[in-house]
């Protein structure tokens, strides 16, 4: 869009139809070398003052002087129209920006984690979707099929490291039931100690919260996390129906009853309830969590795709909606605003153009024997080359894509 050419002097300076304009007294003219003079600029000849000779009928002007005084109430209107529309549309961003901001839910402090990784380079997020049902009515509950209640506590239902640097963005997988060390914790709600052990990931939220998680995730991978990203079932809905769907394309039909998925093979659109669906299935992957945790992937890229489409970032009918619906159930840390989900939110989008990879943690057991059932045990010597290319913001070589 091109806004009409604004006179620097403003409307204000423009003569009313009708009304003469008080002559100013005669002023001495200024010497271009004088000090303090009209900031030191020459003043061209003929001219006495600011503004002077403007409407005059020196010199033959007299026409033109009429022809613009005939013009000036027309070029007003259009002049002050352009100024609303940008001070709109300026306000309307700025407050935007404000509200937004002030609506995130920052409860996670990371600087009061005891014994953090040093930071690498490079920027890493950790992305949870947890089960929270919070925001959810029993009839959603019932159509979505999550179960629970909305005050029974939140688990991690997928967690996903996102490095983003010089070799662009990775995203890697880390299944919930993956069999790592547990560090020293206190139970928030109970006050007691507990020692160094092996458990199940998403045990760690679960005894801990996302501040046991982050610790436990950065003793086992030894990559730094420097920004916390949490969001529940009604948030996730909320966004993708506020977006209209997220088309997504499908190598073969999917089916699971626990969840509710039942989508045909070939590409379609993903309402929130279906898309939620998909996500959360993986009793019919080959793979189980790792089959799952690719489809996360595989959707998280395709919403940031189709959410950064201009008719959407456009459109303030959808875009407040949208923001509205994601808000509501984002937990993120103290350090993190919406500079920083932009960034995230464009680290995610360039892995569909190739920007990047998709990852699960390198595994060499699926189906671990354990005190705690059946659990994912990485491929140490795999994964630790695989997080310390991450935390050397090196190109990845571990892996295949998902």
């Amino acid at each position: 869009m091109h806004w009409p050419q604004m006179d620097p002097a403003g409307p204000m300076n423009s003569p009313l139809p009708g009304v003469r304009a008080p002559v100013p007294a005669p002023t001495p003219p200024v010497r271009s070398d004088a000090p303090g003079g009209n900031d030191g600029r020459a003043v061209r000849p003929g001219r006495v003052g600011p503004g002077a000779g403007r409407s005059g009928p020196e010199g033959g002007r007299a026409g033109r002087g009429r022809r613009a005084a005939r013009r000036s109430p027309r070029r007003r209107r259009i002049r002050r129209t352009a100024i609303l529309l940008v001070t709109v549309l300026l306000s309307g961003s700025l407050g935007s920006y404000v509200w937004a901001d002030t609506q995130l839910n920052r409860e996670v402090d990371l600087s009061k984690i005891a014994d953090r990784m040093p930071e690498g380079k490079g920027t890493n997020y950790l992305i949870v979707g947890s089960d929270s049902r919070v925001g959810l009515s029993d009839r959603a509950k019932k159509d979505l099929h999550t179960g629970g209640s909305a005050d029974a506590g939140r688990r991690t239902d997928s967690m996903i490291l996102l490095h983003t640097g010089a070799h662009g963005t990775t995203m890697v997988s880390l299944p919930r039931d993956s069999w790592v060390t547990i560090p020293p914790y206190i139970r928030p709600d109970t006050g007691k100690h507990y020692r160094a052990a092996k458990n199940k990931l998403n045990a760690a939220f679960s005894f801990g919260g996302p501040d046991l998680l982050v610790q436990t995730i950065e003793r086992n991978t030894g990559v730094h996390i420097d920004h916390y990203t949490e969001i529940g079932f009604a948030g996730f809905v909320g966004i993708v129906d506020a977006i209209g769907g997220v088309p997504i394309c499908l190598d073969r039909a999917v089916r699971d009853k626990k969840s509710g998925a039942n989508l045909k093979k070939g590409c379609q659109t993903l309402d929130g309830r279906t898309a939620l669906a998909f996500v959360r299935q993986r009793h019919q992957e080959a793979q189980g969590d790792l089959g799952r945790s690719q489809n996360q992937q595989k959707f998280l890229a395709a919403l940031a795709r189709k959410a950064a489409e201009p008719d959407i970032l456009l459109d303030p009918a959808k875009v407040y909606p949208t923001m509205s619906a994601g808000l509501g159930t984002l937990i993120v840390d103290e350090d993190t605003g919406l500079t920083n989900l932009t960034s995230l939110f464009k680290a995610m989008k360039g892995v569909t153009a190739g920007d990047g990879k998709r990852l699960n943690v390198p595994v060499s057991n699926l189906n671990l024997r354990t005190p705690k059932g059946s659990a994912v045990q990485w491929n140490e010597a795999k994964a630790k080359e695989l997080f310390t290319e991450l935390n050397d913001d090196r190109p990845v070589t571990v892996g295949e894509k998902g």
